[in-house]
């Protein structure tokens, strides 16, 4: 992780994504919210029918849940200021961009970018390059992002394998 000072925090334990059970959960911004949602909030799983609709799911049950998480761990937040977070939440394989004021966006090109250096990346897969070579473009392009770099894969199944 990059502070905001530029001084780059590494260890271990300190990912930017996440596995919670069915869910792959990324995070970019303030670190509070990212720790709340990656590593105490316990996200509902679909079921029955609720698997037809993924979007419909996350808008009626996962935001809800998280807001509800974030009250009971205490997190408040401005909406008037500038941006504090943002996540990218992968279910059954599609992947979904939360935004601070916890709104859903989609994307039809299937690029998914959060934190300084997504715009970086972003271009660099519409112009063709591997994910490895995007986000190291992002990293020469972008003081507060850098490797290591992990990634996960996740099917329609909801199976998860993790690659560095």
């Amino acid at each position: 992780m990059t502070a905001g000072d530029g001084r780059i925090q590494r260890h271990e334990e300190m990912v930017k994504i996440t596995q919670r059970g069915q869910f792959l959960i990324a995070g970019a911004g303030e670190v509070a919210p990212c720790d709340i949602a990656q590593h105490i909030w316990k996200p509902p799983n679909p079921k029955g029918t609720e698997w037809n609709d993924i979007y419909h799911f996350m808008v009626a049950k996962v935001i809800p849940s998280l807001k509800a998480c974030f009250k009971q761990q205490e997190y408040k937040w401005d909406k008037e200021e500038e941006e504090k977070f943002n996540f990218l939440i992968a279910l059954s394989g599609q992947v979904f961009e939360i935004a601070d004021d916890m709104s859903i966006a989609l994307d039809s090109t299937g690029f998914y970018g959060i934190g300084s250096g997504s715009s970086y990346a972003i271009g660099a897969l519409e112009a063709g390059a591997t994910m490895e070579q995007a986000l190291d473009i992002a990293a020469r392009n972008d003081a507060y992002t850098s490797p290591p770099f992990l990634y996960y894969t996740q099917n329609s199944e909801s199976k998860i394998t993790k690659g560095k």
